[in-house]
């Protein structure tokens, strides 16, 4: 997944602060994120004025954690692998990593039948259906690290094939074979 500009900047941005150009008010929380800008949260006035041509996406909360929706965030990225989840009959994807329950058993045994468990490859979040990350956070870092892990793969490739010509050459195999087979004196009777 190449990364666009604006993805770091959307992870890290706090939402849910009041606007402190529009304290007074109603809907004044920060819950917007321009694609073009890349700055700050925003609030739903703000974009009126500010972000009314720009790409935008609206920031939801589910359970205290940062979602937006699958519909909104799949035109500007790739969302592959990334579980997501109904919520007040809308499809969509948390931002960040969450805490794991305090209850979870990851890798405990359990009394109850044997099902398949899928898990996130960042956090080891406990995933309810065969995703690879259980936020768009946790792909993010999991693609840093498959790319760094690849990089170091290449460049190990790149020493073993610059050392090949540096060994001094080995014998080949028919080099140290025997010229037939030998022959015994005759047995004296």
């Amino acid at each position: 997944m190449e990364e666009p500009k604006w993805l770091e900047g959307l992870l890290r941005t706090n939402f849910f602060s009041i606007c402190p150009q529009h304290r007074e008010t109603p809907r004044n929380e920060c819950n917007m994120f321009c694609l073009s800008c890349q700055n700050a949260a925003f609030c739903f006035y703000c974009r009126s004025s500010f972000h009314i041509d720009h790409p935008v996406l609206q920031i939801r909360r589910s359970s205290y954690h940062d979602v937006v929706r699958v519909s909104e965030i799949e035109k500007a990225l790739d969302i592959r692998g990334v579980q997501t989840y109904v919520i007040n009959s809308a499809r969509v994807l948390f931002l960040n990593e969450r805490p794991q329950p305090k209850n979870s058993s990851h890798g405990a045994a359990s009394s109850t039948p044997k099902t398949m468990s899928y898990f996130c490859e960042t956090c080891c979040r406990t995933l309810l259906d065969p995703f690879r990350f259980c936020s768009l956070g946790c792909k993010v870092e999991g693609m840093r690290k498959n790319k760094e892990e690849e990089e170091e793969r290449l460049r190990k490739e790149r020493q073993q094939e610059t050392h090949k010509g540096t060994h001094p050459p080995t014998h080949t195999s028919n080099s140290r074979r025997r010229k037939g087979i030998p022959h015994r004196a005759p047995l004296a009777s």
